[in-house]
């Protein structure tokens, strides 16, 4: 019988070596254990307990340990061990507490996993104890425990006892390094960061993948491109760029520094890209000003059988949004189950955004009311969406019942909120919102808030005023802050402050060419020619180009693009037949170009023949010429629409009978029957 016994036993120690392909398997062997009285024998049990959790289900480990009779420290390092593989962070550490209880004392291999649960949890207090044990365990010289504690203090913030115990390490291994400059960039420092791992390779240690990517980590957090790109470098000597995480990494680096052509480059050199590396090149290119070129890598994506994620998602309907590609969005979205947009706030905050800004805010109030869970992310979205698409009133309304269901309102908040003022001109309302941040709200405005305000007064009129709020700014106006005052001396041609609100935006960008064409654009206005003149030649000098003018149409869920004066279009026979028509319309209706919007100084008649193959006009003829007589037709712009093409849409919607919707850089437009959304606020 005992030889019997013996044999079983060793069956069952072969089939342990083998290891399981399934739960099933595991548990026949378990019961032959049992089924022999082998249940005693820790060797034995602690490799099936190891085995265990295998399968990401540690309830039958649960199982097999509470039926121990006495569990062995050995059992006990091997039930926390599973638990942590596993993320039961919280069960391991009861796991430990019942250990305790027993009088059971933590070793070396128990440390570095309860720390590990401890700096996952942010528990610093009992990792606080645990290192006093650590120490009275006679552990403290223990690469893994050292590490471990660097590891747990850098995540609970600490970083200053990491560095300590870092410091007290008498020979680092990688391992440790990569700690202490996770810890250096989770806490912000990252500069520390990019000093330690430069400390590490004069060391002549080798980083791996882990130490490679916490350092991109650091430099894509500052925006460090000439410490990333040096990284790069050293990665592409060491031949770790084929390391799928390392390349991902640099990916995300470039596209957060906004080198979109230098991500391209290591992301098409990729050997295996997975759906992380996809999803950063599309929301690259959506983030970046490039919607058309994130939504031809989406196509090359699905066509390589990659299915989409939250965050390919949420980068394709960025672009269409950009584009005001609705029908591409709607087709878009639908590659997803409806219930994912209403469960996932990231998701459905995209596709609310996607919809107000392609003009279809009653599809994203009904997202908005379906979803299921509404963080401030979501109540800003709608607010904004509101807000942009004229519907202001509505706007104050979700405000107040925002504050009624007990959710604080942000800092973007009241971006929406100002932002809706600016649209429809509410000066008062805007000064009431702004002065409740901190009075109501206890909120201090920031640089955006001020920019918000300065756009809503100079638009209003309020020159002066706006210039002593930016004055008075208790930080320093930025480049949107001076381009919004800028803006309202556009509008009302004050020619006089313009010249010093524009050295303070030259000297924050001087090679924004925005900044340049705009001076020159009310010189123009007031027939000042020759300081026109001027303001190019400088240009010249410099060598700072206009930022062509772009506009997109869809048709069928293709996007077209028009540049002004553009010829390529297939169509563009028919698109400038249409014009000429439209013209002759306009004129008969009492339309009269407004030629003051050209930037050169050139006869009248050639004025208007630049003006009217504004991009803008192009692509709304294209609508025209290819859509039904019912649809309506959405362009969207890359830069602001002249005076002259507001004007003239007016009278398109007119004589056409069609609701045309253009969105420009600044705000929402919706023409119908003559008039505009804004009200001629523009």
């Amino acid at each position: 019988m005992s030889s019997l016994i013996l044999n079983k036993s060793a069956d069952i120690k072969t089939r342990l070596f083998q290891g399981f392909n399934s739960l099933k398997h595991l548990k026949h062997v378990h019961a032959a254990l049992l089924r022999l009285g082998l249940d005693e024998d820790s060797y034995l049990l602690n490799k099936v307990l190891r085995f265990s959790f295998n399968f990401g289900n540690t309830n039958y480990s649960h199982r097999i340990f509470h039926q121990t009779k006495e569990p062995n420290i050995f059992l006990f390092n091997t039930m926390i061990h599973g638990l942590v593989l596993n993320d039961s962070f919280q069960e391991s550490i009861e796991i430990y507490h019942s250990m305790r209880k027993e009088g059971l004392s933590p070793d070396s291999f128990t440390f570095p996993f309860l720390l590990k649960a401890c700096a996952r949890l942010l528990d610093s207090k009992l990792g606080i104890k645990l290192h006093g044990l650590v120490v009275k365990a006679g552990c403290e010289s223990d690469a893994f425990v050292n590490t471990s504690l660097v590891n747990l203090y850098g995540k609970c913030g600490f970083i200053d006892n990491a560095f300590k115990v870092f410091d007290d390490i008498p020979e680092k291994n990688v391992a440790a390094w990569t700690a202490i400059i996770s810890g250096y960039t989770g806490v912000g420092k990252c500069r520390e960061a990019i000093d330690m791992f430069r400390r590490l390779l004069d060391m002549g240690l080798r980083p791996d993948s882990f130490s490679l990517v916490r350092v991109l980590a650091a430099c894509t957090r500052i925006g460090d491109l000439r410490s990333g790109e040096w990284i790069d470098d050293y990665i592409t000597k060491i031949g770790m760029v084929r390391n799928v995480f390392v390349a991902t990494s640099l990916v995300d680096f470039y596209v957060k520094c906004g080198n979109m052509e230098r991500a391209c480059s290591v992301f098409d050199g990729m050997l295996e890209k997975d759906i992380v590396s996809w999803s950063s090149m599309i929301q690259g290119y959506a983030s970046n000003g490039l919607p058309k070129e994130a939504l031809d890598l989406f196509f090359k994506m699905l066509n390589e059988g990659v299915r989409p994620d939250c965050y390919a998602m949420v980068g394709v309907l960025c672009a269409c949004a950009r584009l005001g590609a609705l029908e591409l969005g709607n087709w878009a979205s639908n590659l997803m189950d409806r219930d994912e947009f209403l469960g996932n706030p990231v998701l459905g905050t995209a596709l609310i955004d996607m919809y107000a800004k392609c003009g279809r805010m009653d599809r994203a109030w009904e997202v908005f009311r379906g979803m299921r869970k509404k963080d401030i992310v979501v109540w800003n979205a709608a607010i904004s969406g509101l807000a942009m698409s004229g519907h202001v009133k509505a706007a104050f309304g979700l405000f107040g019942q925002m504050e009624k269901s007990g959710i604080e309102p942000d800092g973007n908040t009241f971006v929406g909120l100002l932002c809706a003022c600016t649209h429809a001109g509410l000066v008062d309302e805007g000064r009431q919102y702004f002065n409740s941040m901190e009075r109501v709200f206890t909120l201090t405005p920031e640089i955006e808030h001020y920019g918000c305000m300065v756009d809503l007064l100079g638009r209003a009129g309020f020159l002066d005023e706006a210039h002593q709020l930016v004055k008075s700014m208790p930080m320093e106006a930025n480049a949107i802050v001076w381009g919004a005052l800028l803006g309202g001396c556009r509008l009302h041609r004050d020619s006089q402050l313009v010249e010093g609100v524009l050295k303070q935006l030259i000297a924050l960008e001087p090679s924004n060419s925005g900044n340049y064409v705009l001076l020159s654009n009310i010189y123009s206005a007031s027939h000042k020619w020759d300081d026109a003149a001027k303001i190019r030649s400088i240009m010249s000098e410099r060598g700072i180009k206009k930022v062509p003018g772009y506009s997109w149409i869809e048709v069928d869920g293709v996007v077209h693009e028009f540049l002004v004066g553009d010829t390529s279009h297939p169509l563009s026979e028919k698109i400038y037949a249409k014009l000429g028509e439209l013209v002759k319309d306009l004129k008969a209706e009492g339309y009269v170009p407004t030629t003051d919007y050209v930037l050169f100084d050139i006869e009248e008649e050639e004025k208007e023949h630049f003006i009217g193959c504004h991009s803008e006009k192009l692509a709304i003829a294209f609508g025209l010429i290819s859509t039904a007589p019912n649809d309506k037709i959405r362009v969207v712009k890359n830069l602001r629409v002249c005076g002259d093409c507001h004007e003239a849409i007016k009278h398109i919607s007119s004589v056409t009978g069609r609701e045309i919707i253009v969105r420009d850089n600044n705000r929402y437009h919706c023409f119908n029957d003559g008039s505009c959304s804004c009200k001629d606020y523009w």
